[in-house]
């Protein structure tokens, strides 16, 4: 399997490649407690209207939805689920460093950074 390529089935809402879920272990093997899901979200602002957010959680409430991809427990509350519903989040290495990326099918418009969006 290519490390781009999805890691869950088709029927899933968002997908999180295998490439972010290497990072993501990467990034929890750096702490001794780390949060045991990792919140995807939207927030006002941003060039674009929206800016996604990416953060460790520690408690998941019963406005998430939670999807689980090869161990990663992956939280979205239902209000941001509208916006990112066919998301893949990766993670690309480049020249000038990483950093995760969304592909969202529901923006309509993206700014240059990859970081906002509008719908």
């Amino acid at each position: 399997m290519s490390e781009n390529m999805p890691t869950a089935n088709s029927d899933q809402t968002i997908v999180v490649t295998e490439a972010a879920v290497e990072e993501i272990n990467r990034l929890r093997a750096l702490e001794k407690e780390m949060p045991p899901y990792l919140r995807l979200g939207v927030v006002a602002g941003g060039c674009s209207g929206m800016s996604y957010s990416v953060a460790f959680e520690t408690e998941k409430s019963e406005m998430d939805k939670e999807f689980e991809f090869h161990g990663v427990k992956v939280l979205v509350d239902l209000k941001a689920l509208m916006y990112l519903t066919g998301t893949t989040l990766d993670f690309k290495l480049g020249l000038m460093g990483g950093g995760f990326s969304f592909d969202n099918p529901r923006a309509k418009r993206s700014c240059g950074c990859g970081t906002s969006f509008t719908c």
